[in-house]
């Protein structure tokens, strides 16, 4: 089979391509780029997961980056198990095919306990102490002590919080490159974080984000250069383009003034109570799930939604077969933001009430998606706690912002313009691509 490699440029669309890209305009001269129809919902996970199976969220079962678990009542975002995606993957084909076969999955999610060869995920040390330390998870369990013993600890908190910058993609980069050198795998699949941070913090504005463009089309020079070399098949691809947002949306506050939410109080702060509430979002970017314990509450629920300003689809189960998105994780209602909305985690009324896990990066406690992790309240308050950490002393790194209008752009929808659809470059030419063809491109790729 021939050699392939798949870069996910994350947030790469028509609007951002041009002259602080200058490797990938050229590059795109000489072949071909076309868009790529968004899944519902355009988020990375189900994104990901269509594309290495060919399949829909209805099939898969990855509904969003996170969801409400209806057995232990919580929810969860960010699981890592791969065993969570129905279906085979692509390289479950390309074994079959051919028992030499072999494929390396670098940093795309669902990265654990998968049938691929080789493997690399975020993964950090908890500690007793409540630290949080930098590390990945990797398969084999020895590669991982290989790459960063080359190249260094894999930088965590640079790969996504107020510190994200490009040395996480560099590192992924570099980590892929080696690995290959390793290996040589026939498939290899490469995630390249970098743009998701400063489109989502600014939006598609150029001016804002030239050093982030001209970043990431240098580490996508080095990756093409070195796999020309290797003589593999070259696929860049994103999961969706980030569009510019000015409003959120907070439907757990709506639902909270309206008796909907089941609040708990501890040590002074509030929490959520999915499990005792009568209905409650998850809310993942520009689509959200609305969960309702209390079926009597449904013809409420939908009334307050169709008062919302923001919202643009309220899709019920039946509704939900037609995006293919009806499954049991699946909301018993999911709402689709319009152009300028998207949906926030936030239920607390007061600040002063927030949960501890408001103000830190957390992305597991937390009940949905927050972007506005990515920027930080002061510099100095940082530098304060990290004093702290180093001098001995327990801490809490509290200095997240609790103001979602500081987000300027985001994804999730599928009415969106053509200048924002994710997209698909490769040496043939493509004719309109729905997301399920993306298996189909990899596969014709393999087979040449």
């Amino acid at each position: 089979m021939k050699k392939t490699v798949v870069i996910d440029v994350v947030g790469l669309s028509k609007s951002v391509i041009g002259e602080h890209t200058p490797f990938l305009k050229k590059y795109i001269a000489n072949r071909h780029l076309t868009t790529i129809e968004p899944v519902l919902p355009a988020v990375t996970t189900s994104v990901q997961s269509t594309y290495l199976t060919g399949k829909w969220p209805t099939d898969t079962g990855i509904v969003g980056n996170g969801w409400y678990d209806r057995t232990d009542l919580e929810v969860k975002f960010w699981k890592q198990s791969n065993k969570l995606v129905n279906g085979d993957k692509i390289w479950d084909k390309g074994k079959k095919e051919d028992p030499a076969f072999t494929s390396a999955n670098m940093f795309w999610w669902y990265n654990m306990y998968s049938t691929a060869d080789y493997s690399v995920t975020p993964r950090p040390q908890y500690l007793a102490d409540g630290r949080k330390m930098p590390d990945c998870y990797s398969e084999p369990a020895d590669l991982r002590d290989v790459l960063q013993e080359k190249l260094g600890q894999f930088p965590l908190f640079q790969f996504w919080g107020p510190g994200a910058n490009i040395k996480s993609t560099q590192w992924i980069a570099d980590a892929s490159m080696l690995n290959d050198d390793l290996h040589n795998p026939t498939l290899t699949t490469i995630y390249l974080p970098h743009l998701d941070y400063c489109l989502q913090k600014f939006g598609p504005d150029l001016e804002k984000i030239s050093k982030e463009l001209n970043e990431i089309d240098t580490v996508i020079e080095q990756l093409v250069t070195f796999y020309k070399k290797k003589n593999a098949e070259i696929i860049i691809l994103s999961e969706y383009g980030i569009a510019p947002v000015n409003n959120p949306v907070h439907l757990n506050r709506l639902f909270r003034e309206n008796g909907l939410l089941q609040i708990r109080v501890e040590r002074g702060l509030e929490l959520l109570d999915a499990g005792a509430s009568k209905a409650f979002v998850v809310a993942d970017h520009q689509i959200a799930h609305i969960y309702i314990n209390d079926t009597s509450v449904t013809e409420k629920v939908i009334a307050l939604l169709k008062g919302v300003k923001g919202i643009e689809l309220i899709l019920d189960r039946e509704a939900q077969k037609k995006y293919h998105i009806d499954h049991e994780r699946a909301g018993d209602i999911v709402v689709v933001a319009d152009e300028k909305s998207w949906f926030t985690y936030y239920f607390w009324l007061d600040d002063a009430v927030a949960p501890d896990y408001a103000r830190c990066v957390d992305i597991h406690k937390k009940p949905g998606y927050d972007p506005v992790e990515m920027f930080m309240t002061s510099k100095g308050r940082a530098a304060y706690k990290l004093l702290r950490k180093l001098a001995g002393f327990r801490y809490v790194m509290d200095v997240i912002p609790l103001d979602a209008t500081l987000i300027k752009g985001s994804h999730g929808r599928t009415n969106i313009a053509d200048e924002y659809k994710a997209v698909l470059i490769t040496d043939d030419v493509q004719k309109e691509v729905q997301p399920t063809d993306v298996f189909n491109v990899i596969w014709k790729s393999l087979k040449r």
